[in-house]
Order: C-alpha cells, then sequence, then structure tokens
C-alpha cells in the first residue's frame, strides 16, 4: 500500500481549486470594474460555463483512452495559458471582451475533463492508501473545500491590494504546479494510465462507449433524480458566485474584501462540514443528512442577502450554508461510487457532470439580466425561491429512498442492463475496502 498517489492528488486539488477561487472572484470583480454591467459579468459566466457542458458530456471515454494522469496534466497546462492570457493582454492594452469570453470558454472547456480525471481514480487511490471510499472522499471534498476558503480570501486581499489582474496571475501559477505534481506521482498507477482496449478507436466505437454512460444514468433513478436536482442547484449558485454575490458585496458590503471573506467563511465551514460527515455521517440515514443539508446550505443566503445590507447577518448565514455544504459530496461521491462499476466510472461521470452543469450557462447568465432589469433584490429573491423548491425534492420523491439502500442491491438493479465484460470485472469497489 501507498498512500503518496492519493496524497499527490490531494495536493493537486488543493492548489488547483485554491487558484479557480481565485478566479472565481477575480474574473467577475474585473468585468464589473472595467465594464460597470452586471449583465456582461452574466454574459462572461455564460462563456466560461457552456463548453464545461460539452467537455464533460464527451470526455469520459477519452479520458480513458489517453489516460487519467495525462488528461489532468493536459487539462492544468491550458487553464494556465488561458487564465494568464487575460491580465498579459490587459497590460499590453488589447484585450477586448470578446477576447476575455473566449479565453474563459476555452479554460472552461479542458477544466472539467481534468478535474473528472482525478475524481474517478479516487476509489483506486483509496485502496492503495488503505482507507474506505467514504473517508477518502471526505478527506477529498474537505480538502477541496479547504482550498476554496484559502483562496477565497487570499482573492480578496489581493483585490483590494493590486488589483483582480494579480489573482489571474497567481491562479496560473497554481495550474502549473497542479500539473507537476500530477505528472510526478500518479507515474506507474495503472487505474491513471491509458485504458487497455481491444477496439480500434473509431466514431462508432467511440459513440457506443458514449452511450454506456448514459445507459447506465437513465436506469437508474436515483441516480437521474441527483443529477436533475444538482443541476438546478448548480445553476443557481452560478448566478449566485459570479452575478449576485458580487453585485451585492459592491453595492452593500463595501467591495471584493468583504466578498472574498464571506466566500472564505462559506469555505471553512464547509471543510467542517465534510470533516465531521467524514468522522461520523456514516451512523445516520444519507437521506436525511442530505435532505437538512441542502435546505440549510441553499434559499437563506438569498434570502438574507436580499433583505439586508450589512456583512453580520450574511456571514452567519453563510457559515451555517457552509456546513451543510460541505456534508453534500461526500454522500454524493460514496453513492456515485458504490453504484457505479469501475470501467463505467469515466463515462457516467462525464454524463452526470454534464446534466449537472447544463444550467449553469444559463445561471450566470439569467443573474445578470435580472439584475438589470428588476434589481439584485428581486433576483435574489426570485433565485432563493427556486432553489428552495428544488431542495424539497428528496423529501417528496420516492426514489431518494435509494440513498439509504445498501448499495450491492442498487447495483444489481441498475447494472443488468448495461452491456460489458463478466460480472466480477463490472462490481463496483465497495465503499469498506
Amino acid at each position: 500500500m501507498s498512500r503518496r498517489p492519493f496524497a499527490a492528488v490531494l495536493a493537486a486539488n488543493t492548489i488547483s481549486i485554491a487558484g479557480s477561487s481565485l478566479t472565481l472572484i477575480g474574473v467577475p470583480w474585473f468585468v464589473l470594474q472595467t465594464t460597470g454591467s452586471a449583465s456582461r459579468a452574466g454574459v462572461v459566466a455564460f462563456c466560461a460555463t457552456l463548453p464545461i457542458i460539452v467537455a464533460a458530456l464527451v470526455g469520459g471515454p477519452v479520458i480513458d483512452r489517453l489516460g487519467r494522469r495525462r488528461v489532468s496534466a493536459a487539462s492544468d497546462v491550458i487553464c494556465g495559458l488561458a487564465v494568464g492570457a487575460i491580465p498579459l493582454l490587459h497590460y499590453a492594452g488589447v484585450l477586448e471582451f470578446w477576447m476575455l469570453c473566449a479565453l474563459m470558454a476555452l479554460g472552461g472547456l479542458v477544466h472539467t475533463p481534468g478535474l473528472t480525471a482525478r475524481y474517478v481514480l479516487l476509489p483506486n487511490l483509496a485502496e492503495h492508501a488503505g482507507t474506505t471510499v467514504a473517508r477518502a472522499a471526505s478527506l477529498y471534498d474537505a480538502v477541496s473545500r479547504g482550498a476554496r476558503m484559502i483562496g477565497a480570501a487570499l482573492a480578496g486581499v489581493l483585490i483590494a491590494a493590486f488589483g483582480a489582474e494579480t489573482v489571474l496571475l497567481v491562479d496560473a501559477a497554481t495550474f502549473g504546479a497542479s500539473a507537476l505534481l500530477v505528472t510526478a506521482f500518479l507515474r506507474g498507477v495503472p487505474a491513471a494510465e491509458p485504458q487497455r482496449t481491444t477496439e480500434k478507436a473509431s466514431f462508432a466505437v467511440y459513440r457506443a462507449e458514449l452511450a454506456e454512460g448514459w445507459t447506465f444514468l437513465t436506469r437508474s433513478r436515483l441516480l437521474m433524480g441527483i443529477t436533475v436536482m444538482v443541476m438546478m442547484t448548480n445553476g443557481l449558485d452560478q448566478g449566485w458566485s459570479s452575478v449576485l454575490l458580487p453585485v451585492h458585496a459592491r453595492d452593500g458590503l463595501g467591495g471584493a474584501t468583504a466578498m472574498g471573506l464571506l466566500v472564505s467563511l462559506f469555505g471553512g465551514s464547509a471543510l467542517l462540514g465534510a470533516l465531521l460527515y467524514g468522522a461520523w455521517g456514516e451512523r445516520f440515514p444519507r437521506r436525511t443528512v442530505f435532505a437538512a443539508a441542502f435546505l440549510a446550505c441553499g434559499a437563506p443566503r438569498f434570502a438574507v442577502a436580499a433583505f439586508t445590507d450589512t456583512t453580520l447577518p450574511l456571514a452567519v448565514t453563510m457559515a451555517l450554508a457552509g456546513l451543510g455544504a460541505g456534508m453534500l459530496n461526500p454522500i454524493l461521491s460514496t453513492v456515485m461510487y458504490e453504484r457505479v462499476p469501475e470501467r463505467l466510472r469515466s463515462r457516467v461521470s462525464g454524463v452526470t457532470t454534464a446534466g449537472c452543469e447544463l444550467t449553469m450557462p444559463v445561471g450566470g447568465l439569467a443573474a445578470g439580466l435580472l439584475v438589470d432589469g428588476f434589481g439584485a433584490a428581486g433576483a435574489l429573491l426570485l433565485f432563493g425561491g427556486t432553489y428552495l423548491l428544488t431542495t424539497l425534492a428528496p423529501l417528496v420523491f420516492p426514489a431518494w429512498r435509494g440513498l439509504d439502500t445498501k448499495a450491492a442491491e442498487q447495483v444489481s438493479r441498475t447494472a443488468r442492463p448495461v452491456p460489458g465484460p463478466a460480472p466480477e470485472e463490472r462490481s463496483p469497489h465497495p465503499s469498506a475496502k
């Protein structure tokens, strides 16, 4: 057993996600500073997230054929170049709005395959490290949350001190560091290398491999329910992070520093929530924890932001929301790893990621248009009300009871229709290995 590959992936994710948090705050603030338009901030968010759907949908089979290590490293390198080009072109005085949109689109196109490549490796790395998938997923999410907290706090300080352009240069450097870690420490890990296949690469084979992931997903009511629910909340969260919170911070909270501190507080609480779930979460029914956590992390922050222009009430709400949010991904990751066979993991993950992120381009664009048309308070209340209705789904629809059903039963029902090799080759990695 060796923990070095798992530690390397955690370190790479920490560095990369911390850098992405800089961009998450830096780009909307850069657009608001240079254009003063919430609608344009929404357009940039649309351009950054639309390619994510395409990349996630078609990327699963590509990840398997090229190898997860190679895809992860290449993704980070290209993202670093795209992000770093924005401030460099701005300093040169040649950056046009369409260039900003194009560079953000390029980053969105290649970033998701890299994240997916690392994500689907987690059960294999957990096995090598001698830990359970549930604990590894909790640690993975906790590290990601902590990275977002650090990145958000750093972004607020750097923007206030040096301008939004500086944070984008720092983000470019973090992508380079992540690529080096993955390249160096995942070499020789079988699951990270190209997957062997007797079939030659062709469009027909690629289409069949892509269809396998889609077929598996559509035949599981629970996985489809998760995908649809997260699709809705991701769109609303994108509107919050790319437009609504930046505008609220600019107009009522005093600027980028307050925004950075709020996002950092959310991330810190989410880190605590993930750690708490990793330590004690398996003792409680997943459905109950999941429903309560999603209700806490969703609508309240939109409502509080709509009715107050002071930082403290929103800070308390963001802390409670982060605590709930930190418990979500460990549950969803564990359910996914339990129910999806290893050989289909990249393909199913790609399809679910595409579905979950389908509304993200619309979320950012709609938020910008609503702010300009009806004001920030009206947009916040509309988004918050929609979020509340969405997060009631686990309490209403029977399929969500499957969160508490034994994994072996779920796999038996969902894996049977999917063509593939012998059953023993398709059995998923159990959570207690």
